[in-house]
């Protein structure tokens, strides 16, 4: 069965691991969570990047709230007062996890989120490396694919989806999805 788990804005931001993490909740892997703050966090700052692109990622985000409804987290900042992280900012994201029922929350910035601070709250921080490489062999080669599949402008490769991936910071992952996409394709792994 899979577990709960709220995603922090900075695993939202690159577009390849956000569209993988979101596929993972859809295809229930994960149970996806997250917060109107932290979809207006990466989408601000994508924006800031990218002004040419708020159109486009404001779309994302409506169609994230709105295909995937179940995810949006309400009812939590009532909790924030009373927490304590290395950065105050943050905590709106452990409220979340808490009135959630997460069992993790997942951040590049695993120092944010001490595990002494997250323990009282049966929570742990996991980098996305750790989650998706924890659930490798569980469909994650199909999203791989369908993700592919989906790309028309330009056509990409599941391996090109792979090698975004590890731009995106799942050096292991990556590995791993390399393998399994080379053994489903008879290729030999180089």
């Amino acid at each position: 069965m899979s577990f709960t788990v709220v995603y922090d804005a900075n695993v939202l931001y690159p577009e390849s691991l956000r569209d993988l993490l979101v596929r993972m909740g859809q295809t229930h892997l994960v149970r996806a969570r997250w917060t109107e703050q932290i979809m207006n966090e990466w989408s601000r700052a994508l924006v800031k990047r990218r002004p040419d692109l708020e159109t486009r990622i404001q779309g994302t985000v409506r169609l994230m709230n709105e295909s995937f409804r179940s995810a949006l987290v309400t009812g939590y900042k009532a909790l924030i007062p009373h927490l304590t992280l290395p950065d105050p900012d943050d905590r709106h994201v452990l409220a979340a996890a808490i009135r959630s029922g997460a069992q993790a929350i997942v951040t590049f910035n695993l120092a944010h989120f001490p595990e002494q601070e997250l323990k009282p709250y049966r929570l742990k921080a996991l980098h996305p490396d750790e989650l998706i490489a924890g659930l490798m062999g569980q469909g994650l080669v199909s999203i791989v694919q369908e993700m592919a599949s989906e790309k028309q402008r330009p056509p990409v490769t599941p391996l090109e989806v792979v090698a975004s991936l590890r731009w995106a910071g799942l050096r292991r992952s990556a590995d791993l999805l390399i393998a399994r996409l080379r053994a489903t394709s008879g290729s030999p792994p180089r």
